[in-house]
């Protein structure tokens, strides 16, 4: 055993900064699909024409028309199969665009989509690009977990960065669709393990009165921060290559992070690795400064007491399924992954819905982005001073109800469809970084890490269908927010019943889970059918 309290004091300055800095690429790998995937405006190629360019001379006349979001618009899928024919009336028949498709280039030089025609048959492939990355994400959170705990944080924090970092190169140069989504689910696997390393190495770095700042205002803050670059670089850069060519370069400048960030001295304890634990704690105690005691590591009072209290002094495992085992549980597990569900679903959707708000959308996702930052700000002062079973219930009340109100907004009243779209956002971006600390709580230390990381799997659900959403925008503006709206109600009602758990001790055993709280359901005691056995000396 040793005192945390002394080394997580001694911790460098530059190894904190450096660690929570990591998660600004991490910021617009995910969502750089915003402006790589976007469908520009495009109608079928017209050869005998002999125009290139979108809306050409003659197109009006060769093409059928389509309502599109209320407006009447050049067909983009069908032309009048009579080719040739100038004066072609509605009345005649109409084929699929033989001879492929024209794309305005007002906005995009070039996108995946113009790239490889992702539109009309294939426009379900766009969508899907980012269902692949966050399958990527699924399989990344499952294994994380377990590399980080046999490999070391530091090598997982650094390894991952360089797998993101080339995979997100190497998309830049895909000759094919397939290509791009092969590499895409390789980021989405470096992505997420980079980003949890980032938060488990700070953590155990860091004391425990300051993880919430560090995790809030640091790493959420600064992947915040990689989401605003996002549009800053897409602005100016209009070619889907380049955009994601310079986006990647950004990484390698991190590379001088092997040299500034140590391993965790928790972990190279359980390693039973000593010396390089304390070798760790003596070099930021020097970077800082500060004089190190001399013997850093040292026995805790009542510490094989406290191991015989804890452990019962049996070999006591659990599994998965204890997550299910006991009343208590079982409905703390299951609300849980609900709104992690529907939490997920609605964030990235809110995201990557950005391209269908009116306006500039280069704009909208600077907002979108400046939304995080306040998100975060607000849920880290609430934390603090209001009581947990308030803060969860009414950010996603207040999101939904906000989302809602944009379907009775007039069509001429763009902007306040935005301000309310930005708004719910806001509130479920706070939501969504609260959410991990309150489910951490939540569950008892027996199985805390299980609970997170079924709940953090389950999830990848909302992430995988969130694209579908948005693309849902492209012909109906308002449904995406009517579903997501919805959902968030739903949850925001479900998370009422969740115990509060702010300055309370969190629970230890199975027996320990508080009850769900229903407004109409007396109070009783905690399980019964699963008490551990303490063993007192």
């Amino acid at each position: 055993m040793y005192d945390m309290q002394v080394s997580s004091k001694l911790c460098s300055l530059m190894s904190k900064t450096s660690v929570y800095l990591s998660a600004i690429p991490n910021g617009y790998v995910g969502m750089a699909m915003v402006f790589l995937a976007d469908i520009p405006p495009h109608h079928c190629r017209l050869p005998f024409l002999n125009s290139s360019s979108y809306g050409g001379p003659g197109y009006n006349l060769s093409l059928p028309t389509e309502e599109v979001k209320g407006e009447v618009t050049l067909s983009r899928c069908r032309r009048y199969a009579e080719q040739g024919a100038l004066d072609a009336g509605s009345n005649q028949s109409t084929e699929h665009c033989l001879d492929g498709w024209v794309f305005s280039k007002e906005r995009y030089m070039s996108t995946i989509v113009t790239e490889w025609n992702l539109v009309c048959d294939d426009a379900w492939k766009a969508p899907f690009t980012l269902t692949v990355f966050f399958f990527g994400v699924l399989a990344g959170s499952f294994c994380s977990g377990i590399i980080s705990d046999r490999y070391g944080r530091k090598h997982t924090f650094l390894v991952t960065m360089v797998l993101q970092t080339l995979s997100s190169l190497l998309q830049s140069t895909s000759n094919s669709y397939e290509m791009f989504c092969v590499l895409y689910f390789v980021a989405g696997m470096a992505y997420v393990s980079n980003y949890c390393a980032a938060f488990v190495l700070g953590a155990e770095l860091l004391s425990k009165s300051a993880r919430m700042s560090f995790g809030i205002l640091g790493v959420c803050s600064c992947f915040a921060a990689g989401y605003a670059i996002l549009p800053l670089f897409a602005y100016f850069i209009r070619s889907w290559r380049t955009l994601l060519l310079v986006l990647s370069m950004v990484g390698f400048l991190y590379i001088p992070l092997w040299w500034f960030i140590p391993e965790s001295p928790r972990w190279l304890i359980t390693q039973g690795r000593f010396q390089e634990a304390e070798a760790v704690i003596r070099a930021a105690a020097k970077k800082n400064g500060i004089t190190p005691p001399a013997d850093i590591f040292q026995l805790e009072p009542n510490a094989d007491a406290k191991t015989t209290e804890n452990d019962t002094g049996g070999q006591n495992k659990y599994t998965w399924l204890d997550l299910l085992r006991t009343e208590n549980l079982r409905n703390i597990t299951i609300m849980n992954v609900i709104i992690w569900i529907t939490l997920t679903m609605s964030y990235y959707g809110l995201s990557f819905n950005t391209p269908n708000l009116d306006g500039d959308p280069y704009i909208n996702c600077l907002f979108a982005a400046s939304t995080e930052f306040a998100g975060y700000i607000f849920v880290w002062f609430t934390t603090r001073y209001a009581p947990r079973r308030f803060t969860l219930p009414f950010t996603l009340l207040v999101g939904g109800t906000v989302l809602l109100l944009i379907t009775f907004v007039p069509e001429e009243l763009s902007a306040l469809t935005v301000t309310l779209a930005m708004t719910g956002k806001l509130v479920v971006t706070g939501a969504y970084a609260f959410v991990y600390f309150y489910t951490m709580e939540l569950f008892p230390t027996v199985v805390r890490n299980m609970g997170l990381g079924v709940t953090s799997m389950a999830a990848r659900i909302g992430s995988i269908v969130s694209p579908y959403i948005a693309y849902i925008g492209t012909y109906h503006k308002t449904a995406p927010y009517i579903l997501m709206g919805s959902i968030s109600l739903v949850s925001g009602v479900l998370s009422l019943s969740l115990p509060e758990t702010k300055d309370e001790k969190l629970p230890e055993f199975l027996s320990q889970v508080k009850q769900l709280r229903w407004f109409w359901q007396i109070k009783k005691p905690a399980d019964k059918d699963c008490q551990e056995v303490h063993i007192e000396e």
